[in-house]
């Protein structure tokens, strides 16, 4: 594996990418091609001994294929062991504290915890407290930062190949994200990502799935599809979160298709070179049209691909460069 500077990462968590730094999220970017790689070998060994005799949990208390599977694949593919762990089957059902639990879970010599809960703020309780590596899988609408990395990784690929230069950034790029802004954990993570790395966000949405004062957070924020994307770069279309809604955010379905859904003829208004991107799983024809989802211009996939290669790298940097949990934390 290539060198990397452990001076750059200290952190002993991730917890979200409002509080990295550019050269903290450039560090994991620049890690993740290695473990691309790795899982490309064509002699069919795709493991790297990074991790070999640790533990990985995978803790969940909220349904997820792809970013559970991601991280067991991950963990795997540098040679962990795994445990996975879902509520119904964890003494939390039986009124355990996430403390008690996890303290029953660091007896076992645990070294990474992946997590992902309905309430903001659980992960960065669980860091503060404990001295494994946590990792925040999803936190209720607060952060998922390993889904921005790999969503900025996998840009970054495609903005260097379009441009012909293997150095190229996302300065200056600009991405339009489009649908339920409000419910995204996914939206904030990309936009903290997103701003840091230079590129140029705009949020586009019914106004009553657009979150009040979202343009303190450097964005540009419109109601009108067309404008949203007549310049982008990437278009980035969000999962429409029924199960996290009241009734009336938009007046119907069939209405939000009309006027937001990306396909063939709304990308009419967009540039030629622009990507389609999705975090999944997608409600098909309902933000995303499957002609566009399963079109060229889609990198959806690539996302998922990259997904498995940037886990490996965040959790590489946390177990062999990462610092411990600051004494003295109550």
């Amino acid at each position: 594996m290539a060198d990397l500077n452990p001076t750059v990462w200290t952190r002993k968590d991730l917890i979200g990418i409002e509080d990295l730094s550019r050269e903290e999220i450039e560090l994991v970017l620049d890690t993740a091609p290695q473990f691309v790689a790795v899982s490309k070998r064509e002699s069919g060994i795709k493991k790297v001994p990074l991790l070999q005799g640790r533990l990985v949990v995978n803790w969940f208390h909220e349904p997820s294929t792809r970013t559970r599977t991601s991280f067991e694949l991950a963990a795997k593919r540098l040679s962990a062991d795994t445990l996975g762990i879902t509520v119904a089957a964890s003494s939390s059902v039986k009124g355990e504290t996430l403390h008690d639990t996890l303290a029953n879970i660091e007896a076992m010599h645990s070294d990474v915890i992946v997590i992902r809960h309905s309430c903001a703020g659980a992960p960065h309780i669980l860091a503060a407290n404990h001295d494994s590596h946590i990792i925040n899988a999803g936190d209720g609408r607060h952060e998922h930062p390993t889904q921005a990395l790999l969503d900025t990784f996998t840009m970054r690929e495609h903005i260097r190949a379009q441009r012909n230069d293997p150095t190229a950034g996302l300065d200056g790029v600009k991405v339009a994200i489009i649908g339920d802004i409000e419910h995204s954990r996914v939206a904030r993570s990309d936009i903290w990502a997103l701003n840091k790395l230079g590129a140029r966000v705009t949020l586009c949405g019914p106004s009553t799935l657009l979150p009040m004062h979202i343009e303190r957070m450097g964005v540009r924020v419109t109601t009108n599809l067309k404008d949203a994307i007549s310049d982008a770069d990437v278009i980035y279309a969000l999962r429409i979160q029924l199960e996290r809604q009241q009734k009336g955010l938009f007046p119907s379905i069939r209405e939000y298709i009309r006027l937001f859904r990306i396909d063939n003829d709304s990308l009419r208004n967009a540039p030629a070179h622009a990507l389609i991107m999705h975090p999944g799983p997608i409600n098909r024809d309902l933000e995303l049209a499957s002609e566009v989802a399963d079109g060229p211009r889609s990198v959806i996939l690539e996302q998922v691909s990259n997904g498995v290669a940037v886990r490996m790298a965040v959790m590489h940097l946390l177990v062999n460069f990462g610092g411990k949990r600051p004494q003295g934390v109550a």
